[in-house]
């Protein structure tokens, strides 16, 4: 900055204004960001909406012709649409196109069916939700979601529904290998592209910042799982964007055997990428994800005899001049070995020969380390007398060549672990120090370490070959391990049997997957909405185009990620039927053991994400696609209200007044069903809608259609 410092300080001299602009721009990025990663954030991004019904005014591209080779080289043009006229029984859509190069306006007429919808992420869209199917075997428990869709759409869609109620979001975005595993503007991003991290970081911030948006300020968490191509990149990345968040990476051992790299060592991990939003912190759980490193198991699995913390520091800050107030004598009695008390603490000024006398018949030992420097206990003076009565220190044998006795004691993660059950007290010893042990049939839980090296986590054994048991003759690159996501997501959401997760890059489902494993394990209620698109990869691509199909067909979008490995896989999963039809051999492994065929007691709803026009909406005659996410917004459990009615309609957690004639009985009837917490008023009129509001029970919410889902649309265009 001295640099720019020196150029300011000289316009100033010549031009006192523009040097005050300038400072303040400058001023407003240093403030920002106190270190630099660069990229370039205005490169465009659009995506095609194949499904998306051709309107005047909309955005298009041609597609390629059927059967040819087109799609090598594809017309990448941005048409609009000035209007659309019948002929025969086809729909013919005039368009023109503005000539960058000289300005000219160039027209065309072509078949709609010939043209796919493009959107720009500065577009309004006004998206609805269209079911393709569901699975119901959680009796009265939340629904989960399946979203095929964009995902940057979808989070869109899901501000409306979920903004600040999200628990935790669990992402396994494209790593930016250069493999062509990715698209931006329609075409794979490879390894020679110049722009290719540029684009990458535009096209994840873009959607990180929708994410942040959804996540609840005061407690909850963004896990990301990445590999060694971008994590410095978008490490950087997330400490810009979520401020005052701790961002914490962890490796994780996916392949033992490693992967080979041309000219590089053999990888065997990945990375997850924690970002700490308001209180939340990573739970002692009962996960053991380096075996042989735990205090409290054996590498088996076994328990290990329960020890106590010793009472000297070690490590870092344990120094006497570190903690001034714990460095202080602990008096014992030479003869008996049983602790008398402790002196009050020794200013760092004065010299332990300066110190006072121990009691009579006592001798007085300090923290000293092996090397003869001063160190400094656990507690403070005051504590440790708390404690000695409490019975939380304790006494062992003494050195015979240093003289010294070895002093320990039980910390507040000790108490909470017996608080809990996980360990038991049965008394005191001869030197009044409490009798602790293991708890029979329990498993203490334990601090989470940043290398993960349990066998568990392997992508090949508990990613691929598991993913077969449920899509056999099916593939689908690198899925991860079931256990991995399940226990990174216990950290955070294992005491919370209710919490709402996101995963809007879910590939083959593994997210909802490992949230219905924590739901089985406690009983809880929580759910998943998984947002995938229905991608097909560029080697199938060329082969459907050969045979003349292009998305949009049925031929083309069965084989989609989301039709051919997502839906699939969850249904297999919840049902315990694979997709040819059979049950499910072998069993869950791990934190909870028990038969794959046994399925899930889950409900989960699979829906297409729809574009509708907003007047359509605001005259209520969409309803059948917003319909969804009214439910969405209102829980997702119990029936849904899927058509508008002369008068009203109450479903279990919400209700929708169509007609404010009939506002009475719509506001009796909630009163009735304790269990309605939203209310839907569909009414221009502002000043009855807030009539109706009064008269509502406290416990419900009102939501004035449409006017909530419009503004929602309208003020979020192009804020990614």
């Amino acid at each position: 900055m001295s640099r720019l410092t020196e150029l300011l300080r000289q316009v100033q001299q010549s031009n006192p204004n523009l040097a005050a602009d300038l400072s303040a721009e400058v001023n407003a990025i240093t403030a920002r960001r106190s270190f630099g990663l660069h990229f370039e954030r205005h490169t465009p991004e659009t995506v095609e909406l194949p499904s998306r019904i051709i309107r005047k005014g909309d955005k298009v591209r041609f597609l390629p012709e059927r059967s040819s080779s087109a799609f090598r080289h594809p017309d990448n043009r941005v048409w609009r649409v000035t209007g659309i006229r019948r002929d025969g029984d086809s729909a013919m859509a005039t368009l023109v196109y503005v000539d960058q190069r000289n300005g000219e306006f160039v027209t065309d007429e072509r078949k709609t069916d010939d043209l796919v919808v493009v959107a720009e992420f500065r577009d309004p869209i006004y998206p609805g939700l269209r079911s393709t199917g569901k699975v119901e075997r959680g009796g009265d428990k939340p629904f989960h979601a399946v979203i095929n869709a964009e995902n940057y759409h979808a989070l869109q869609t899901l501000l409306y529904t979920h903004e600040g109620k999200v628990d935790a979001i669990y992402i396994d975005p494209p790593y930016n290998t250069g493999a062509k595993d990715w698209k931006y503007n329609n075409n794979y991003v490879d390894k020679d592209d110049s722009y290719r991290h540029s684009k990458w970081l535009a096209f994840m911030e873009r959607r990180l910042k929708l994410a942040k948006r959804l996540l609840n300020p005061r407690n909850s968490v963004l896990i990301l799982a990445i590999d060694e191509n971008e994590v410095h990149r978008i490490a950087l990345l997330l400490q810009q964007m979520f401020t005052g968040s701790k961002v914490q990476m962890v490796t994780v051992l996916i392949n033992p055997a490693g992967a080979s790299i041309i000219d590089q060592f053999s990888r065997v991990d990945e990375h997850l990428l924690f970002v700490h939003i308001g209180s939340a912190r990573p739970a002692r759980t009962i996960t053991d994800t380096t075996p042989g490193t735990s205090t409290f198991l054996r590498e088996d699995g076994e328990a290990k005899p329960f020890t106590w913390e010793p009472f000297q520091r070690s490590g870092g800050n344990s120094r006497r001049q570190d903690t001034k107030a714990k460095f202080f004598p602990v008096y014992i009695h030479e003869d008996t070995g049983l602790i008398a008390g402790c002196g009050d603490h020794l200013p760092l000024e004065v010299d332990i020969s300066d110190a006072p006398a121990a009691p009579p018949g006592c001798i007085a030992q300090w923290p000293i380390k092996k090397d003869g420097t001063e160190a400094c206990w656990q507690l403070s003076a005051p504590t440790f007398r708390q404690y000695l009565a409490e019975g939380r220190i304790r006494i062992g044998r003494r050195n015979a060549r240093t003289g010294r006795w070895g002093l320990s004691f039980l910390t507040k993660g000790h108490m909470a672990a017996i608080s809990n059950g996980e360990l038991v007290v049965e008394g005191r010893d001869e030197t009044g120090a409490l009798i602790v042990k293991n708890a029979e049939g329990r498993v203490r839980t334990q601090v989470g370490k940043t290398m993960w090296t349990n066998g568990a986590y392997s992508a090949t054994e508990h990613g691929s070959t598991l993913l077969k048991k449920f899509l056999p003759r099916r593939s689908f690159p690198f899925p991860k391990s079931l256990y991995a996501v399940e226990d990174a997501l216990r950290y955070y959401i294992g005491n919370k049997p209710d919490a709402v997760v996101i995963d809007f890059f879910a590939g083959s489902g593994t997210t909802m997957h490992a949230v219905a494993r924590l739901n089985h394990q406690d009983g809880g209620q929580r759910r998943c909405i998984c947002i995938t698109n229905n991608e097909v990869s560029e080697e199938e691509q060329g082969e459907l185009r050969a045979q003349g199909y292009r998305p949009g067909d049925a031929e083309w979008e069965k084989v989609g990620i989301c039709e051919y490995i997502t839906k699939p896989r969850i249904r297999a999963a919840f049902t315990g039927i694979d997709s040819d039809g059979n049950a499910i051999e072998g069993n869950y492994r791990f934190t909870d053991p028990f038969p794959i065929a046994d399925g899930f007691e889950e409900n989960v709803e699979f829906f297409d994400l729809t574009y509708e026009s907003p007047r359509r909406v605001a005259h209520n005659r969409a309803f059948e696609s917003i319909g969804p996410l009214l439910w969405l917004k209102a829980g997702a459990r119990g029936q849904k209200i899927e058509e508008v009615t002369d008068s009203f309609a109450v479903a279990d957690t919400y209700g929708v007044l169509f007609d404010l004639d009939t506002s009475a009985e719509f506001i009796a009837k909630v009163m009735q069903r304790e269990s309605v917490e939203m209310a839907y008023i569909v009414t221009d009129d502002d000043r009855r809608f807030q009539l109706v509001c009064k008269e509502l029970p406290h416990r419900v919410t009102p939501v004035r259609l449409y006017e909530s889902y419009l503004n929602n649309f309208e003020i979020n265009a192009g804020r990614g």
